[in-house]
């Protein structure tokens, strides 16, 4: 049984930017597998596939601004924690919402991004239309986000 609430806190953490890391480097992948296709025919519009491919990387950054959070709200980070088992699994669970959210998140935005990607080689000037498109896939992401920093600040 456990006696304080300190390796929940940890797996908390862990969750939050592990899953959300996984999620973007899913869709990171994706959408760099189609702008690499494009550019090796189209070397002229990096600039814009670039920006496409780099959006489904900001669920791992929101997942890990979240475990820092929960390392320095709980006072781990410092080294001087008193977390009751009740306390550990309050921050597990209040990361939850950015682990499956980002994960999920990034992992379908890749995937729009990479749809853009291709949209864009076609029509050169409608990838300001597929960055829209892809970053209302973020939207979700911020959700989750907010929800997982409200549960912590909560705590």
């Amino acid at each position: 049984m456990l006696q304080t609430g300190i390796p929940l806190t940890f797996m908390g953490a862990a969750f939050a930017a592990l899953f959300a890391g996984i999620g973007s480097a899913c869709g990171v992948h994706t959408a760099g597998n189609a702008a690499n296709g494009v550019l090796s025919e189209q070397p002229d519009l990096f600039g814009k596939l670039i920006v496409l491919q780099a959006l489904p990387g900001t669920q791992g950054i929101y997942g890990f601004i979240t475990a820092i959070l929960v390392m320095i709200m709980s006072g781990i980070l410092g080294g001087g924690a008193d977390i009751s088992v009740q306390e550990g699994w309050q921050y597990l669970i209040a990361c939850l919402p950015i682990a499956f959210g980002g994960l999920l998140s990034g992992i379908y935005q890749g995937k729009v991004a990479a749809t853009a990607i291709h949209m864009t080689a076609k029509q050169p000037d409608s990838s300001a239309r597929g960055i829209t498109l892809t970053a209302v896939v973020e939207t979700y992401a911020i959700f989750a986000l907010l929800m997982s920093i409200l549960l912590i600040i909560s705590i």
